[in-house]
């Protein structure tokens, strides 16, 4: 019984006790490094992200950059997290790679995704803060991600967007130009002037300070309809000015009608009675 005890005590515990302490303070070391390493990953891609160092780079880029900056230095830290508990490193990327290859199998949509972020920022078909219509959505483009692109609606709802579909959709981007064209179309009643009216909407445009002279504005009559005379309208404008100029028109030459005698349409119907008699 003593030689059990002697055993014990002599071996079995100062192993055992040497044991804990080297698995115990490679835990220590391995939750240090995490949470070390978390925030230390946080502040780098907040300082990519908010930096004015790096206010030249495309917001779009910085977006990315900062997604897939992030997913790498977790990988990093996984391993040297790894590395610390005494996992052998070739054994891990091993294991690795398989996961990889099986992961990438099963998330062929996210990786789709992946590649149409590069795409769209090698291409540029939009970028943050362009004002784009694609895939269903409508909106205000606020971030480019690596696997989907954020927009924000006029009413502020937040639409999230797979970037493999934006790469397979077709995109309007109405802030890709500097100038777009307000089209417009105004009626007056049939026995209206057709000159002066022409002339009172152009007086209209000519007044208005977000108006480009160049392109000059295009009026012109463009049909005779049932009930009412039709004019086509078109005023080139700043991109950002599209829809300041749109209402405005809209409430304007309304307001000029009224002033000028130009009378507004209303549906009408002429009966004829014929006496059989």
């Amino acid at each position: 019984m003593n030689v059990v005890l002697n055993f014990i005590t002599g071996k079995v515990l100062p192993a055992a006790f040497d044991l804990v302490t080297s698995v115990g303070m490679k835990l220590l070391v391995a939750i240090l490094i995490f949470v070390v390493g978390f925030f230390l990953i946080k502040a780098v891609v907040k300082f990519v992200k908010k930096s004015p160092k790096l206010d030249k780079m495309d917001a779009g880029v910085r977006s990315f950059a900062a997604s897939f900056l992030a997913i790498a230095l977790y990988i990093v830290l996984f391993v040297t997290i790894a590395a610390v508990v005494g996992i052998p490193i070739a054994s891990l990327l091993t294991v690795l790679a398989s996961c990889g290859v099986a992961i990438g199998l099963a998330l062929q949509g996210a990786l789709s995704n992946f590649a149409g972020g590069i795409l769209i920022l090698l291409f540029k078909p939009f970028k943050v803060g362009d004002y784009i219509e694609a895939s269903g959505g409508e909106g205000t483009v606020q971030e480019i991600t690596v696997v989907y692109t954020v927009i924000l609606t006029v009413d502020n709802k937040r639409v999230t967007i797979p970037n493999g579909a934006l790469t397979n959709a077709v995109i309007k981007n109405y802030s890709a130009e500097e100038t777009r064209r307000v089209d417009l179309t105004f009626n007056t009643a049939t026995g209206c002037d057709i000159e002066k009216t022409r002339q009172v909407i152009l007086d209209v445009i000519a007044l208005h300070p977000l108006a480009l002279k160049d392109p000059a504005p295009f009026v012109r009559f463009s049909a005779h309809k049932e009930s009412a005379l039709e004019f086509t309208t078109r005023i080139w404008v700043k991109s950002a000015d599209y829809w300041t100029v749109y209402f405005d028109m809209r409430e304007a030459v309304e307001v000029a009608f009224a002033k000028n005698g130009i009378e507004t349409p209303y549906p009408q119907l002429d009966v004829n009675v014929k006496n059989s008699k």
